[in-house]
């Protein structure tokens, strides 16, 4: 193997008082992280451009070296949980929330405050498929509050769906549902997105008053009644090949864009969501990420050239601001997963490269344009004592990168 990727998601971040003025990876005690750090580089990275906010999605496709106009969320996940998709089906992202109703269309939280069952989702899934519909369709539960919805038959992806958290590279936070809305003057782009509002005004219907809502809102808990849809798509994105790697993956997201860049994926079965503490939940699937990780890399240290891992439970405490998880989620893969990079790399003399697809400040709640910081360990000799961490990587010497020229930064392509 020549070279090891680590994304974990939502790295970046912004100096919180709670961790006394410092990022959580500032605050952090990185001590192997720092190993390879001392013996490499350190740089800053714009995924997509500067000033752009980006989502995973973006992230990982420019990091990746493709065109961000390629991209469609909806086909990445619908093919990362393996529906069978034809040209002109609609994909789109999910996530399960909470409104008021229809009419009054007041947002109370979009993600169901993080306290949906695997088991409810499954459920409430069930029910939305079993619902009258002139258009066959799929609707599928994945982590969480997190789903997929395929339409099929022959829509346009020239809408906008309801959901625009990030939207052409800005950060909107609507307080109110939004209707899709057709982005051309065109019959079926028009139809595509009156077809869609009534999917949703009729999952509403099935979700209200569903058992398991009704159960939820007994017990105090905010009901699963509402789908924020976006990133629509009806084609095959088409992406770079990378044949010569392998990933371990385990969100849909990520499964999707690996299988179609050509990769070969492990993964694992998450976790599932039993009780109300997500943060329990995210602490056992880190865990086992983190093992099956190491694993995926011995497994194939003589059969793949490089390997990209991406670890999503980083960029929950960011959306929540938790930066102390946050920080002990870093101090966790320090210890485990950095840990044996540290030993295996200049055993093996393969290139490491850690960073983020995106920054998610825990003080801001949601994404940022903020960059992340770049580690790159090449088994220089140490100079100097270095430590890995947003202030740091600024003054490196790989200095600003976009995410389109990393690899041929850090000597991962030709």
């Amino acid at each position: 193997m020549k070279g090891i990727l680590v994304i974990l998601d939502g790295l970046g971040d912004l100096s919180t008082k709670q961790l006394g003025n410092k990022t959580p990876l500032e605050a952090a005690e990185t001590p192997f992280l720092d190993f390879l750090a001392t013996r490499g580089e350190m740089g800053y990275m714009y995924p997509v451009k500067p000033g752009y906010v980006p989502g995973s999605d973006e992230a990982i496709v420019s990091i990746f070296g493709n065109d961000i106009k390629n991209l469609s969320r909806g086909q990445l996940e619908a093919r990362g949980v393996g529906i069978d998709l034809k040209k002109g089906d609609l994909a789109l992202r999910v996530d399960i929330g909470t409104i008021t109703s229809l009419e009054e269309g007041e947002i109370i939280d979009r993600r169901v405050g993080r306290t949906l069952t695997t088991k409810e989702a499954k459920e409430l899934a069930k029910s939305v498929n079993e619902m009258l519909f002139p258009y066959k369709f799929e609707f599928v539960a994945t982590n969480q509050h997190r789903a997929v919805l395929v339409i099929k038959g022959d829509f346009s992806d020239k809408i906008a769906g309801n959901d625009l958290t990030y939207q052409n590279g800005k950060t909107i936070e609507s307080q109110k549902i939004l209707n899709c809305q057709a982005l051309i003057k065109n019959e079926n782009a028009i139809n595509t997105s009156k077809i869609l509002n009534e999917f949703l005004n009729l999952s509403f219907e099935v979700l209200k008053n569903h058992p398991i809502n009704v159960s939820r809102k007994k017990r105090g808990l905010l009901p699963a009644n509402y789908l924020f849809v976006r990133g629509p798509g009806v084609e095959k994105p088409k992406f770079k090949q990378y044949k010569n790697w392998v990933s371990f993956q385990y969100m849909a997201l990520e499964m999707g864009f690996c299988l179609l860049s050509g990769m070969k994926n492990f993964s694992f079965k998450y976790p599932p969501l039993k009780g109300l503490d997500s943060y329990q939940n995210l602490w056992k699937g880190l865990k086992k990420a983190s093992k099956y990780s190491i694993k995926t890399i011995k497994k194939n240290l003589k059969k793949a050239d490089y390997c990209y891992i991406h670890l999503k439970e980083t960029d929950l405490p960011g959306h929540d601001n938790k930066p102390y998880e946050k920080k002990e989620m870093i101090e966790y893969l320090d210890k485990t997963l950095f840990k044996f990079l540290a030993r295996i790399a200049p055993m093996k003399k393969i290139k490491v490269v850690v960073t983020g697809d995106h920054s998610t400040p825990c003080k801001l709640k949601t994404h940022s344009d903020d960059p992340v910081p770049v580690l790159f360990y090449n088994g220089a000799l140490p100079k100097e004592k270095k430590y890995f961490n947003e202030t740091e990587a600024r003054k490196g010497k790989l200095r600003k990168i976009l995410g389109k020229d990393l690899f041929k930064k850090v000597g991962f392509v030709k």
